[in-house]
């Protein structure tokens, strides 16, 4: 059976992805700098850098915000959409970047001693202090 492929896309357009199933199941974070960034918290899946294309990235840029991973992101319109993780081969993509259901629901809660104190969490999913 031939696996599914999941597009996405920054806000304007100027970004395009596809990737290849089986996508992680998401994780939430909700460190400092993911909340700062999205604006909320960060829920991302990931794949294999094989299963993952970039159809479009006239708009693209990548911001290092530690040694350990790059960000992502739409410089017209601003989406955040990836994380990617130094030496390894995977690239994590924002839930909300797809253009349609993935199938795939939030598994744990990362950072979650940094979360805002304007929401709770409350979806049963496994919850982490840290990392």
């Amino acid at each position: 059976m031939p696996s599914s492929i999941h597009s996405g896309s920054c806000l304007c357009g100027g970004v395009r992805f596809e990737a290849t199933e089986p996508l992680r199941a998401f994780t939430a974070c909700h460190c400092t700098q993911c909340r700062k960034q999205s604006g909320h918290f960060a829920a991302m899946t990931s794949v294999p850098l094989d299963q993952f294309k970039l159809t479009r990235d006239d708009s693209l840029a990548w911001y290092q915000a530690t040694a350990a991973a790059d960000r992502g992101f739409c410089k017209t319109c601003g989406s955040l959409l990836f994380w990617r993780p130094e030496g390894e081969e995977r690239m994590a993509i924002c839930g909300g970047a797809f253009d349609g259901p993935t199938g795939v629901r939030i598994e744990m809660h990362i950072f979650c001693a940094d979360k805002g104190d304007y929401y709770e969490i409350a979806d049963g999913a496994r919850q982490y202090a840290q990392d």
